[in-house]
């Protein structure tokens, strides 16, 4: 499976399949849902699934992206971060992980964080992201979060730019992903800056 295929894939996303090499894949098709009250009870129920297979090896944990955004229309995947104070002992959690579901998808693009998924293949419900606490990784996942949830004119310009790249490009993942991320560092960096001059 390759890297574009492990990117998140949600219960509701619609797929399609396609034929290579002699393979049926499946590809994800872009789909943004209106918010549900609902992600927030699913983020509190993997949570303590978490705790209970990694117990003290778990410094912080927390609901991150679009599905921690009360109002936001997102993705219907829960995205949660996990903070451990050694990345080079997450290969030990791969074993545990995978007895509450959680499939180690390497990506080596990610240097700072280790990344697990929950799901069927293009049926995916939960995304994992473990780094070291405290990281970059850690805080600037935190900084968008918070940053949008105190500024919901912020949330508001975020959903209609997700809107309008779900449909530019709606069976493009990648893209859509990439093509969200100049909006993303801007408001990192705001919200970076705002802390330091409190």
């Amino acid at each position: 499976m390759n890297d574009f295929l492990a990117e998140s894939m949600g219960s509701t996303i619609p797929t399609i399949l396609f034929f290579i090499g002699g393979t049926n894949m499946i590809k994800p098709i872009v789909n943004i849902s209106d918010y549900n009250p609902n992600w927030e009870k699913e983020f509190e129920y993997e949570k303590k699934r978490i705790l209970d297979v990694l117990g003290d090896k778990v410094v912080g944990i927390e609901h991150i992206g679009s599905t921690s955004i009360k109002g936001l229309e997102a993705k219907p995947i829960i995205d949660i971060i996990v903070g451990v104070q050694d990345l080079d002992e997450v290969s030990n959690f791969v074993s545990p992980l995978s007895e509450i579901e959680y499939e180690y998808v390497p990506k080596f693009e990610f240097k700072d964080r280790k990344f697990f998924r929950k799901g069927l293949w293009g049926q995916g419900t939960c995304h994992l992201h473990l780094c070291e606490f405290n990281s970059s990784e850690w805080i600037e996942k935190l900084l968008f979060r918070d940053y949008l949830r105190l500024h919901p004119e912020v949330a508001k310009e975020y959903a209609s730019l997700k809107k309008e790249l779900a449909t530019k490009y709606k069976f493009d993942r990648q893209t859509y992903t990439k093509k969200k991320e100049p909006f993303i560092k801007t408001i990192i960096e705001k919200a970076g800056k705002e802390i330091h001059t409190k």
